[in-house]
């Protein structure tokens, strides 16, 4: 027998109200999209993208404080969101030839770019340098390559002294990947001060993992004191760089603690388990500008004063590098119902994609943002239908959503799965066209 509808609680996970993303999905055109395109597409709303950059920037200047933003471009390949950096005054953080040179194509000022990533090759170095941007240093043998790459670039009338940020290992995070020692970054500041003009350090930088705002609060400190101690060995030393880090909520406070302490393998396919620390944390008291604010007014560890008036008292430029929190409600992922399947007491439905669309996937994890099912007749029977999504390859393990959400009209063939707020890291950080399909 098929599902039945029931008034039974379910765990979800609703999106927070968009009045953008429910005006795309209410004018009728996502299934004449659906139906041209052939298969799962995704729709942006830039215009949220230039809202988010203004609460960011608004929040630095309610501070008092000195500072910059760069669009992680990481966060999602439309070009459009570079464009949009471009013209409200923002930067771009790039980690690839690649990226930096769409940067440059849509508008993107060599100088308003940092260039960031480990390893970085020479020949993203020597742009990076030719361009002028800003290029965080990430170990002793990339800043060689750095110096004789200006040395080189120099008498060709290069643009000036190669700009670096020096990028410091967390002391929180002893084996994170990124990053130098202390060891290791004074060695790199003999070099920096013994290549004389050839270079400029404007600064600092780190990778911090986690989105909790006392230790970032607390490295940006400890970096505004290695400032300082850098101009008395007569370096530039005026900004750093703390990266992003910025949460997003995309559900609201209740729904996410009744979620948390409910679920259970019962509510997913396949008796999947998933700890409380798999997943994102889709509900942030303090989320994008707020944490912003919230951040800049924590008073770090050993100091009588919030970030922001260390930062003011040192002279020193904030910079951010936020990727989803520029892209909060920036877009949506629709998907066409292939084939529905009764398992007893849920749905388990096929998609036209795969989970390379969603890829909180890769990181063994699950977007939990309820999706919204666009029924082709609205005729169809209304109640609570617990669904697992799964896509249309040949491994058991593609799964959209593994999750039996609760969908409030019963999937058919045809219908489409709106997937919200999926412009930051999910849309299309791993998509491919595995099995050749659209």
């Amino acid at each position: 027998m098929a599902v039945t509808a029931g008034s039974g609680r379910w765990p979800a996970v609703p999106p927070l109200p968009d009045p953008a993303t429910d005006a795309v999905l209410a004018c009728g055109l996502l299934p004449e999209l659906a139906h041209a395109f052939g298969g799962p597409f995704h729709f942006l709303l830039p215009d949220a993208f230039d809202a988010n950059l203004r609460a960011l920037q608004n929040a630095l200047t309610a501070a008092g404080v000195d500072g910059f933003v760069y669009y992680a471009k990481k966060a999602n390949k439309a070009a459009v969101f570079v464009e949009r950096a471009a013209a409200g005054g923002a930067g771009v953080d790039v980690a690839s030839v690649g990226e930096l040179r769409e940067a440059l194509g849509h508008g993107v000022r060599g100088e308003h770019l940092v260039v960031t990533g480990p390893a970085k090759v020479p020949v993203l170095l020597r742009l990076a340098v030719r361009h002028g941007a800003l290029v965080a240093v990430d170990a002793l043998d990339e800043l060689d390559t750095v110096l004789a790459l200006a040395r080189a670039l120099a008498p060709a009338g290069g643009p000036g002294p190669a700009r670096i940020l020096l990028r410091c290992r967390p002391p929180q995070q002893p084996h994170s990947r990124f990053g130098m020692t202390d060891a290791e970054l004074g060695t790199a500041l003999d070099r920096c001060v013994r290549a004389g003009d050839g270079v400029r350090t404007e600064g600092f930088s780190f990778h911090l993992s986690g989105y909790a705002l006392q230790p970032r609060a607390d490295l940006a400190a400890q970096l505004v004191d290695r400032c300082l101690q850098a101009r008395a060995q007569g370096l530039e030393a005026d900004r750093i760089s703390i990266g992003g880090g910025l949460p997003v909520s995309y559900t609201d406070a209740d729904s996410w603690r009744t979620f948390l302490t409910g679920q259970h393998r019962r509510h997913y396919h396949a008796g999947r388990t998933f700890r409380t620390g798999d997943f994102y944390p889709y509900h942030s008291p303090e989320a994008g500008a707020h944490a912003l604010a919230a951040l800049l007014a924590t008073r770090p560890e050993g100091h009588d004063r919030p970030l922001a008036g260390l930062l003011a008292d040192a002279g020193v430029t904030l910079l951010l590098e936020p990727g989803r929190a520029l892209l909060d409600r920036a877009g949506a992922t629709v998907f066409r119902v292939q084939g529905v399947k009764d398992r007893g007491d849920y749905l388990l439905l096929t998609v036209d994609g795969t989970s390379l669309s969603l890829s909180e996937q890769w990181f063994d994890s699950e977007f939990l943002p309820d999706p919204r099912l666009l029924p082709q007749d609205d005729r169809a029977p209304a109640g609570l239908y617990p669904a697992s999504i799964g896509a249309a390859t040949c491994l058991e393990s593609d799964m959209l959503t593994w999750r039996k959400v609760g969908l409030t009209r019963r999937p058919r063939t045809g219908d489409l799965l709106v997937y919200p707020n999926t412009a930051g890291y999910q849309m299309d950080s791993n998509e491919s066209p595995f099995h050749d399909l659209p």
